[in-house]
């Protein structure tokens, strides 16, 4: 690590005295920090402490040419290997989302091309007022990395959810995102996203609850890691990732053609799409009028994707995804077996703020071996990420 650089962002909140601690722990490590305070930081922390902690001058002024870095805001952002934002305030995550520029710490994220994680530390309200969570869904899809907050008692006196996340927790994630290496340039890396729609009729389909999120976090995570990405997805609302070619199809028979057709240059094979098991025998060419009457659906199995592809070659890392209810690991090495898969990535859909649609996922990896490496609730970001380190190994195996 004494070759990285680290840009540390500390805002107006109670837990800035926090923020000490980060800096001294990635220091320790090692690391470069240099160190931007906001205004409202200043009242609760000084940036005396800070120099004494990193050895370096602290940030506070835009405009203070007497700086080695004479114009702050190009010069730390071509710096940075990493720039966290550690506590962020719901008025920090506001101007990020909307792209406002108006201090050394704003001007030097949006200048930048580094990884940028934040940790959001405030009141319980504030947090989950929708502005914020509208914000906070919005750095998302531009592939910050979010840790916590976390639930506990807040400066208020109340206990709920807003706590600074562990110092800890928060170093531990930036040497992870510091390590990794441009480790699949060269690589062709098929992935599957999002729920497939089987029509009825003009109108109506019968699909599931996929939002994409984890397939799309997949392809942009495989991109940074300097692969060549091809995505074929189904119906979502998600914006496209910058830098991957997007296969967009409808049904399981055009996702399945999709991928007989790309795989045989494919080194990997991720399939996380919801693939629907289903679709209607009949599709009716005009929209079925609602009427008193019963209507009865008569439905055919869909292509096993999976499956067709277990005889494919040259033979890619197959990955698969389980989605389940209940029996999670039992189920999901079923799969694993029956479709002769490198890797499975189970996730019980049950888990309050987990799977289909949410954020984050909490998920098992298991492998051929029977290895399971059960992971804690990450964002989807990170478990893209985790999902990528085991493939890599095994290329490599």
């Amino acid at each position: 690590m004494s070759n990285k650089t680290v840009v540390l962002g500390v805002t107006g909140s109670i837990a800035a005295y926090k923020a000490v601690d980060v800096a001294s722990q990635l220091t320790q490590r090692g690391i470069n920090v240099e160190v931007i305070l906001t205004e409202a930081a200043t009242h609760f922390v000084t940036p005396l402490t800070f120099r004494s902690i990193t050895a370096r001058p602290v940030i506070t002024d835009m405009f203070r040419l007497a700086s080695v870095f004479s114009v702050e805001h190009v010069a730390l952002a071509e710096a940075a290997d990493l720039i966290v934002i550690a506590p962020a305030t719901a008025n920090i995550i506001a101007k990020l989302a909307g792209g406002i520029a108006d201090d050394s710490l704003t001007c030097t994220v949006l200048a930048t091309a580094a990884p940028i994680v934040i940790a959001p530390a405030m009141h319980t309200g504030m947090y989950e007022n929708s502005v914020t969570q509208r914000n906070l869904a919005e750095l998302r899809r531009r592939d910050f990395t979010i840790i916590g907050p976390i639930h506990g008692r807040l400066a208020s006196g109340g206990i709920g959810l807003g706590r600074f996340a562990p110092p800890s927790e928060i170093v531990t994630t930036i040497c992870h995102l510091l390590s990794r290496r441009k480790d699949l340039i060269g690589k062709q890396i098929l992935i599957t996203a999002a729920g497939t729609h089987e029509a009825i009729d003009p109108v109506r389909y019968i699909g599931n609850r996929s939002s994409g999120k984890m397939g799309y976090a997949l392809a942009a995570a495989a991109r940074d890691r300097g692969a060549h990405v091809q995505l074929i997805s189904a119906p979502t609302s998600l914006p496209k990732p910058l830098g991957v070619e997007v296969i967009d199809v409808q049904t399981a028979a055009e996702m399945s053609s999709a991928v007989s057709e790309k795989i045989s240059r494919a080194d990997i094979l991720i399939m996380a799409a919801a693939v629907a098991d289903y679709c209607p025998v009949k599709i009716r060419k005009r929209k079925v009028k609602k009427a008193d009457q019963r209507w009865d659906l008569t439905l055919k199995r869909t292509p096993d994707i999976l499956a067709e592809t277990a005889g494919c070659s040259p033979r890619p890392l197959r990955i698969g995804f389980a989605a389940e209810t209940e029996n999670l690991l039992r189920n999901a090495e079923a799969k694993l077996n029956q479709k002769d898969l490198d890797l499975i990535i189970a996730n019980d859909i049950t888990i309050p703020g987990s799977g289909f649609g949410a954020d984050k996922n909490q998920v098992a990896i298991i492998d051929r071996s029977g290895d399971i490496e059960e992971l804690p609730l990450l964002d989807k970001t990170e478990v893209a990420q985790r999902v990528l380190d085991r493939a890599v190994k095994l290329l490599a195996e």
